[in-house]
């Protein structure tokens, strides 16, 4: 993109900057007593010089007013590491239509994708009152990923263009630049992930953890006290800005976290130095806090059914849908329903890495995958286990990216056992047991062991409809349960055959987005690990690809980054129809209802959206500090 290019798509997206005196913005309510006891500045000294500027557009949008408290569940303390997803506070982030737009960055300049100058916002602040500036990111780059005792491996693999890094400049106090030699298209796509690329730290407050800046004896005491091995270990305890467990740690998200661990109940209340505001002159966020209550993950569905939570979709699945209906009118709430957005509910992963020789070769033999994915009845999935409203589908794009072909969503998924059947024949695979089932050359029968994290019926339901399929073509299913952890580490040993994950993630992305997940780029890609872990460590770990498919893939995305983008495009449909072809993994439904329950006081949050990780951070595109509650007469829930 020219710099021309980029100053007219800036024009266009990014939000009206707020040029008002201080006396037309309104003190935050529940922020006044603080204010007139001194503890607080007011608000116009708490706001950036130019705040983002929010506007209401759409079905049922409307500025909104303060207060009140949104209750949410989570099934375990670590959950609470959604609300940096949930608040979505991103240098850029996207809208509702998957657009980039400046957010905490006042805006970019972009130099040919190579170039990156960031500007600031002057007056913005920390969530305990301290400057933003060019010294967070400095001392990011700098102290933290820079230092190997701290970051051993060095920056991560966004920052690298072909082994190189970045040269990073401090031009001013508000400006910060980022330069390679070639093309890094995904600089600012990374910022606008549900997990961000955060390339800045709040250096005033972890400058007391690190040696380069602490007093020797301060330190020591503080490694002491939390009972860390080194001053590293202590700085990475305290430097976590996904994870929301540290109190201490100040953001620029909309809510801070004000419960240490462990807890049954977390209060995030609103961070008062936020850079958004209304055109009515409020400070977003409208909601005074959010509170995250720990639950059985059982029980998630049965509390929300009785009015305990006034935002809920995790926890929740297509088989609560009836119950929570029902509880609708007696506790006040309504349950949306969102299209999931990755590409298949339920993928099976053929690990092409497998340790096993024999199985290995099966795998990699694009009949054998042929035949599993014909013998699959998707029709039948859809009806059993999604009342029909499923979309049957190869794992590919939804038909909302710009880039959805309908061939590929169908090719070799049309359940023909007939097919399936010739294909395995056409492999030598024509030997069966006293059960029918396939015999290997080595005596053993033709058993696939599919491993499974979903702690859920879901999966392990659609599995035995699968493996009732498999069986009418000789081919045996075993499900195993496992942890998440242990399945990962099963798949990168090449110790699992097959396992079982929701599909691309990003099932609706722009040619503007990287299609890294096509190719194999990073180990935890279950179909192909090894090759991953190569391409992501640059040849130190791992296996480079030995099929022709895979190494096209591979070099159709490296040839993405310098591409233009007419040539971008064509390079996705490429890579789709390769992955349509040979079925890297084996997709079953899509875009399954998500049941979102929402409180019928609640405003702003949409009727209709779709419900995905990437691009989407769940709620955060929605933007939930924009969201606000109707007065209730009767004083009860979101209050």
């Amino acid at each position: 993109m020219t710099v021309r290019q980029m100053v007219i798509v800036a024009l266009l997206l990014a939000p009206v900057c707020l040029n008002a005196r201080a006396g037309d913005y309104m003190e935050t309510p529940a922020l006044q007593a603080q204010v007139s006891a001194g503890v607080l500045p007011p608000v116009a000294a708490r706001l950036p010089d130019q705040p983002l500027l929010v506007h209401f557009s759409g079905e049922n949008m409307s500025a909104g007013i303060h207060g009140g408290t949104l209750r949410t569940l989570i099934s375990k303390s670590r959950d609470i590491r959604y609300m940096a997803v949930y608040g979505y506070a991103r240098l850029l982030g996207r809208d509702r239509n998957l657009r980039l737009f400046p957010d905490i960055l006042a805006s970019v300049d972009n130099v040919e994708d190579r170039i990156f100058t960031l500007h600031l916002r002057p007056g913005h602040k920390w969530s305990d009152g301290h400057p933003f500036t060019a010294e967070d990111f400095r001392y990011f780059w700098d102290d933290v990923v820079n230092n190997r005792e701290l970051s051993p491996n060095g920056p991560e693999a966004e920052f690298m263009v072909e082994g190189v890094p970045p040269k990073v400049e401090i031009i001013d106090t508000m400006t910060v630049r980022y330069s390679w030699p070639s093309p890094n298209p995904m600089f600012l796509d990374a910022q606008s992930r549900a997990s961000p690329l955060f390339i800045y730290r709040p250096a005033h407050y972890l400058k007391r953890f690190h040696r380069r800046y602490a007093d020797p004896a301060q330190l020591a005491a503080e490694i002491g006290k939390t009972k860390v091995r080194n001053w590293a270990a202590l700085h990475n305890l305290r430097d976590n800005m996904y994870n929301s467990d540290n109190v201490d740690l100040p953001t620029l998200q909309p809510w801070v976290n004000r419960t240490a661990s462990p807890a049954s109940r977390y209060v995030f209340a609103r961070n008062p130095y936020y850079h958004r505001v209304d055109a009515n002159g409020r400070q977003l966020p409208y909601i005074d806090q959010v509170v995250m209550s720990v639950t059985e993950g059982r029980l998630i569905a049965a509390k929300c059914n009785a009015g305990e939570s006034d935002l809920q979709a995790r926890g929740l699945s297509f088989s609560d849908i009836m119950s929570l209906k029902r509880g609708e009118t007696r506790s006040g709430y309504v349950t949306y329903l969102w299209p999931i957005g990755t590409g298949s509910q339920m993928a099976l992963y053929p690990n092409l890495n497998y340790g096993r020789a024999p199985f290995r070769a099966i795998l990699r033999d694009v009949r054998f995958r042929r035949a599993l994915s014909l013998g699959i009845d998707r029709q039948m999935i859809n009806r059993s286990l999604y009342f029909g409203l499923a979309t049957e589908s190869n794992n590919t794009v939804l038909p909302q990216s710009e880039l959805y072909t309908p061939a590929y969503a169908l090719q070799w998924s049309m359940y023909d056992p007939v097919q399936a059947n010739q294909l395995l024949d056409q492999m030598g695979l024509t030997a069966r047991d006293s059960r029918d089932f396939r015999i290997l050359p080595d005596g053993s029968r033709l058993e696939m062991i599919v491993e499974t994290a979903d702690p859920s019926t879901e999966q392990s339901d659609m599995l035995q409809l699968i493996a009732e399929d498999w069986q009418r073509i000789g081919v045996g299913l075993f499900i195993k349960q496992a942890e998440r952890e242990t399945l990962r580490a099963r798949a990168y040993g090449g110790r699992s055959m097959m396992s079982v994950w929701p599909g691309l993630d990003t099932g609706m992305p722009a040619s503007d987005m990287g299609p890294y997940e096509l190719a194999p780029m990073t180990q935890d890609q279950l179909q192909w690990p090894f090759w991953g872990q190569y391409t992501q460590t640059g040849g130190r770990a791992g296996e480079p690809p030995d099929l022709p498919q895979a190494r096209e893939l591979l070099a159709l995305a490296q040839e993405w980054r310098i591409a233009a983008p007419q040539r971008r495009r064509e390079i996705w449909q490429a890579m789709l129809a390769i992955h349509a072809d040979q079925l890297f993994t084996i997709g079953t439904v899509s875009q399954v209802r998500q049941p979102v329950v929402v409180s019928k006081r609640l405003r702003n949050a949409p009727t209709k959206a779709f419900y995905s990780w990437s691009p989407g951070a769940f709620f955060g595109i929605y933007r939930p500090d924009q969201f606000w509650f109707a007065p209730d007469p009767e004083n009860k829930a979101g209050t």
